[in-house]
């Protein structure tokens, strides 16, 4: 097999033989037993001017084939989420074309696909305070529900950057949430993103306290659980999401956002159990569709050993500065062939150190998750060369 000899963090070296890859079977019928995303990430045109500051130059191409292999095993996807870098190099008017390119793609594979859709088109600096704002926020938020329903992608509400800066208390919160839900035709998906992904989040739903702000949350789905298909909750505490997925309303899933306790939130305890709706099953899909294929087949001892097998490259990958996840997703992307190139938009491929993307491969290899270890050999050796590493 190949070997590689990969940096460390503390200036050394460790060899490392390259495994076979997993056995990793698309399914032959639709997956039953769980709901699945998977958040994907957007690939760069090689070319484009995607540096800091700039508009992605997307490579429709790859983007959307990177889906088709998603929906082959089986996932949804959830497209144009902070994965996709939303307001991190993808503003509104990309995210909406990809929203609709997406969807068509999605009809024409029979896949499943839902989209996010917040504020970002809404300068946040010129934003006005006050009753102002909150209206402010509401269109914005209308006009993209309007882009995703009509596009026919579920919706989801995702939390907005621009409402936390404008909310002064819960009740705003519950208002323009309320709003949304009255007129939405169809049950949509509640997006709550913890500040490890965006500080600017801070204190969501009106408080820093989680579980003050966990009641306030639960209000607004009770209120009207008819138009509430589920919650995405991604604040990385397994017991909280637990707590909260049995105080839900009968009917309303949870998708978990956990990318590091993922494994158990998915099997759980029997019927209670979290759907998914994830960033790390971008990299993982192949090994996520198995586990779920095993859960099919009554054999939850299976889909713990394999959602196990792939938890550290999860806790790696979106380890702090967590909302450099996608440095490592790319990366894991560029491995396996799906891109031409290792770059996100923005630049946001520098987020992290060499080191840190030695350890991706180590890992990914160790779950099984590179498809052709000689392609991802030469590209991990090309990598060092370009970086300066001398062994």
């Amino acid at each position: 097999m190949t070997s590689l000899l990969l940096p460390r963090s503390d200036g050394g070296f460790v060899e490392h033989e390259l495994a076979a890859p997993g056995n990793w079977p698309e399914p032959d019928s639709p997956l039953r037993t769980r709901v699945a995303y998977a958040a994907a990430h957007v690939v760069p045109r090689t070319l484009g001017e995607n540096v800091p500051g700039a508009p992605a130059d997307i490579d429709w191409d790859s983007t959307l084939a990177y889906r088709r292999r998603i929906w082959s095993y089986g996932l949804g996807v959830a497209e144009a989420m902070d994965t996709a870098q939303r307001g991190m190099g993808v503003g509104w008017a990309q995210a909406a074309e990809l929203i609709r390119r997406s969807a068509a793609e999605a009809r024409a594979a029979g896949g499943v696909i839902a989209a996010g859709a917040g504020t970002d088109q809404l300068d946040l600096a010129g934003l006005p305070a006050g009753r102002s704002g909150l209206d402010a926020v509401l269109a914005a938020y209308r006009e993209q529900l309007e882009v995703v329903a009509g596009s026919g992608a579920t919706v989801i509400v995702m939390a907005s950057r621009a409402l936390a800066a404008v909310a002064r208390s819960a009740e705003d919160y519950a208002e323009v949430y309320g709003a949304l839900l009255d007129e939405a035709d169809a049950p949509v998906i509640l997006h709550w993103l913890g500040p490890m992904f965006d500080p600017s989040l801070t204190g969501y739903w009106g408080s820093e306290d989680v579980a003050v702000a966990t009641e306030t949350f639960l209000e607004i789905i009770r209120a009207r659980p008819d138009k509430v298909n589920g919650v995405k909750v991604s604040l990385l505490d397994a017991e909280h999401e637990i707590a909260l997925r049995q105080a839900l309303p009968d009917g309303v899933r949870l998708y978990t956002g956990d990318d590091f306790n993922y494994p158990e939130l998915i099997v759980g305890e029997g019927a209670d159990h979290s759907d998914a709706l994830l960033g790390i099953f971008a990299a993982i899909y192949p090994a996520a569709s198995a586990a779920i294929q095993a859960l099919d087949r009554d054999d939850p001892d299976s889909a713990r050993s394999i959602l196990d097998t792939t938890e550290p490259l999860g806790r790696h990958i979106f380890e702090a500065p967590t909302f450099h996840y996608k440095t490592g997703i790319a990366f894991l992307s560029w491995l396996n062939g799906h891109q031409p190139g290792f770059s996100l938009a923005g630049g946001l491929h520098a987020g992290r150190s060499v080191p840190h993307l030695a350890e991706v491969l180590r890992l990914a290899d160790h779950a099984g998750l590179l498809l052709d270890p000689d392609l991802a050999a030469g590209r991990m050796r090309q990598f060092l060369a370009v970086n300066g590493v001398r062994a």
